[in-house]
């Protein structure tokens, strides 16, 4: 008989009567039963596929319908019914009202067992009505993978299941001894919630991350994972590194609350405040500011002043850190907490990774040698006003840094006392170079700085081969600004990777300098560039000037055809590759660029032909030269001529002269005679 035919011969409101409520959760159980009895789901989902089909509990009425599609889509759609039912196995239907409890257990033995010794199995134990029992959680009939979104125990759905019961005004809040205020709140405001429920981070922790899913203790028993002992646990299974993070920010005495002991997790980020904060913990900010906002108080041993200023320190980028964060020797016990302290702040504590560049550097080397002149964090930061790099007012703000470092590198200061050879007068070359100028005069605070050559704090002299400014390292300074630039550079022959030779290839300041750089555009570095190219093209350079363009050049005419106007100024690259300037197939278009009319034939054109080659250019030579043999020839005939001339031409002028002096006396006597006539 089929089950819809029997319930009719039965009645169906008979069978509504008996049929008892369903359990909490379906969980596997006993597969190997269904074949064993031969039922199967279809019989119970006769009845119960029926949306207005009730139970009664208690004599409240509630719904027994179980939804078929869903069920084949939850966990536990491969069991029967009776896997879980076990008591319903093999009876007819309809079946009795009251049934034995599903028992998750009986497959999830581990997990039960868990939530037997935990907080909310002891509920249930005792006959606690808000506990919650396996089906609040997973649901029942619905059953779905924690991976699948559409799960109440999906990473995302977490802090919602759990606020129904946790959520502040609920029932269990009331009943909590020791109270904790709006746990929900708080989470969904902190770095963790923020990332679960505003970005959608499904790898952020959630409830059962910190709490576990099943074995939920309070912080008081050992065995819980958020008890003092095993928070750490707990936290690296997402921070793994965190250990290291706290070598660098707790120096053993910091914060402690006992002698030798470390803080946990939670006594520095608050339970489900957590933020990217540290907390102030032991002594708070006023304690220390009771006495050193007194504009009067001044240091017992040298005078200096100890004064605060409170607004100062809401305005420095450590407002959120507490006076005893830095200055960590300083001891509650005390009438005064600050007269524990012998040692200078540690900045390592926090920054560790600046301080180690700091330590290798020239500064941190000379602070290590406790040279006075040593720059240290407070010189270049400031001590309780300190300010981030983008504030106008911050010493290290772009605009500022030249100011800064010209405290010690100004011509005449104590680091400029250590320059040798040209390496003078460096902030002032730097503050009319084109850098200089775009920073200073236009205010440009992206044009390069100090720092953006020197790096803020691993200076190294440029014979250390991890400096910044070291010859192989310059093209990458520098292309930090001019990438397009260092791209070509990095394809020219110049580069240390295609250039292949023993002599040292030219970088960026070999032609532009380190604190003069100039403008390109500008005359003068148009005709310094010529002689910058033959320091190392020296032989080049002066077949260059023998020629016309370098004729014109000489006289101070930019216009004319310049090194790189031929070769390129920084994707130079010999004449076999075809991306060369003067390649066969872009020489003409090169030429044309100051010769529109320009052809193969014109191209043609010897650039660096000279006659002091025989070899690369016998025919210039040999012309040269006989013309100039001729010319040579030519005035010495000549010369030699007028030699052999002379004494004659002298000759015949004394013979002209004395001719001349005969006849003139031979005049005067005869005008005599005919006077006495």
């Amino acid at each position: 008989m089929k089950p819809f035919a029997r319930l009719k011969n039965k009645g169906l409101p008979k069978c509504r009567r008996l049929i008892v409520r369903l359990p909490c959760l379906v969980v596997l159980a006993g597969l190997w039963l269904a074949p064993a009895f031969g039922q199967e789901n279809t019989e119970c989902l006769g009845c119960h596929s029926d949306k207005s089909l009730e139970g009664t509990r208690k004599g409240k009425k509630f719904s027994v319908f179980v939804d078929e599609k869903k069920f084949g889509q939850s966990m536990h759609a491969s069991l029967t019914c009776v896997s879980c039912h076990a008591d319903l196995a093999g009876k007819e239907l309809p079946h009795a009202e009251d049934l034995q409890k599903v028992e998750c257990g009986t497959c999830h033995s581990a997990e039960q067992e868990l939530h037997t010794k935990s907080l909310h199995g002891k509920a249930i134990a005792r006959g606690d009505a808000l506990a919650p029992h396996c089906n609040d959680c997973h649901g029942e009939h619905n059953i779905l993978s924690s991976k699948d979104q559409r799960s109440p125990i999906s990473p995302l759905q977490i802090p919602f299941l759990c606020g129904k019961c946790h959520q502040e005004g609920s029932l269990v809040t009331a009943q909590r001894t020791i109270h904790q205020d709006h746990i929900l709140e708080n989470f969904s405001e902190s770095i963790h919630g923020q990332g679960l429920l505003q970005k959608g981070l499904i790898v952020a922790p959630n409830c059962a991350t910190c709490h576990t899913p099943h074995s939920i203790l309070p912080h008081t028993d050992p065995a819980s994972s958020i008890a003092k002992g095993n928070i750490a646990r707990t936290c690296t299974k997402c921070h793994a590194q965190i250990e290291i993070v706290h070598r660098k920010v707790i120096r053993g005495e910091l914060w402690e609350k006992q002698a030798h002991t470390l803080p946990a997790c939670v006594d520095c980020h608050q339970p489900h405040k957590i933020r990217k904060v540290f907390y102030s913990q032991g002594m708070a900010d006023k304690d220390c500011l009771r006495c050193h906002e007194n504009p009067q108080l001044k240091s017992s041993k040298d005078g200096r002043s100890l004064t605060i200023r409170s607004e100062e320190l809401g305005y420095s980028r450590h407002s959120k850190i507490s006076c005893s964060q830095c200055h960590s020797e300083v001891s509650v016990s005390h009438l005064r907490p600050c007269e524990t302290i012998t040692k200078k702040v540690d900045c390592s504590s926090c920054h560790a990774e600046l301080a180690q560049q700091y330590q290798v550097s020239t500064h941190g080397k000379m602070a290590a040698k406790n040279d006075p002149n040593a720059p240290t964090c407070k010189e270049c930061h400031g001590t309780h006003l300190v300010l981030g790099k983008l504030s106008p007012n911050s010493a290290t703000f772009a605009t500022n840094i030249p100011i800064l470092c010209a405290k010690c590198h100004r011509e005449g200061q104590k680091a400029a006392a250590r320059y040798t050879g040209s390496q003078h007068e460096i902030i002032e070359h730097y503050t009319e170079s084109i850098h200089g100028k775009g920073l200073m005069k236009s205010g440009l605070t992206v044009t390069a700085t100090c720092t953006s050559c020197h790096s803020a704090h691993s200076v190294l002299p440029k014979t250390d081969s991890l400096s910044s400014v070291n010859p192989k390292n310059v093209p990458q300074t520098c292309g930090r600004c001019h990438h397009g630039i260092q791209e070509q550079f990095e394809m020219s022959i110049h580069a240390v990777m295609v250039g292949k030779t023993d002599k040292p290839l030219p970088v960026c300041n070999d032609c532009h300098t380190a604190h003069t750089i100039r403008r390109a555009d500008e005359t003068g570095f148009k005709l310094q560039i010529m002689s910058q190219c033959g320091r190392c093209h020296e032989a080049i350079a002066k077949t260059y000037f023998d020629t016309y363009h370098g004729k014109v050049s000489q006289l101070g005419y930019t216009k004319t055809a310049k090194c790189y106007d031929c070769h390129g100024a920084h994707d130079i690259l010999p004449i076999s590759d075809s991306r060369s300037h003067l390649s066969r197939e872009r020489v003409v278009g090169t030429c044309q660029k100051c010769h529109p009319g320009a052809n193969r034939r014109f191209a043609g054109y010897l650039t660096h032909a000279t006659h002091h080659d025989p070899e690369k250019y016998p025919f210039l030579f040999w012309t040269f030269w006989g013309m100039t043999s001729l010319l040579v020839g030519t005035f010495i005939l000549g010369g030699v001529h007028t030699l052999l001339w002379l004494p004659r031409a002298l000759q015949m002028q004394r013979q002209r002269r004395k001719e001349s002096g005969q006849q003139n006396q031979g005049d005067k006597g005869e005008n005599g005679n005919s006077g006495k006539t």
